[in-house]
């Protein structure tokens, strides 16, 4: 796949800092979330991840799209549409957080 077949641009970095309202997410993790900006149920991840659906609720119960993310790993995480690493959509740096398109599930991920 090229590269200008990406779908989603990196997420920008913040200050590490997670907001009263939402982005909780465990040091050395990287989360994804049910709502906009780090609201809604969260999913943690230690990378690489093959198959989200295994672990995370919201994607495998509900069929929900992943909306926000937050990775606290110390290394940029790259994610993806498909299981075992297939159809790269993105990426966030060590210490960002922000909002996707929304209209997609991450269904792997693992260290850029």
């Amino acid at each position: 796949m090229a590269l200008s077949a990406l779908t989603a641009p990196a997420v920008a970095a913040t200050d590490g800092g997670a907001s009263a309202q939402g982005y909780a997410c465990s040091n050395g993790k990287f989360c994804i979330y049910s709502g906009w900006d780090g609201t809604g149920e969260v999913c943690e991840f230690i990378p690489p991840v093959a198959n989200t659906v295994d672990t995370c609720g919201f994607i495998r119960n509900s069929g929900n799209n992943v909306l926000s993310v937050r990775n606290l790993m110390g290394y940029k995480v790259q994610y993806y549409k498909g299981t075992n690493y297939g159809d790269r959509v993105g990426s966030t740096p060590s210490n960002g957080n922000g909002n996707l398109q929304g209209n997609y599930q991450i269904r792997s991920l693992k260290r850029q």
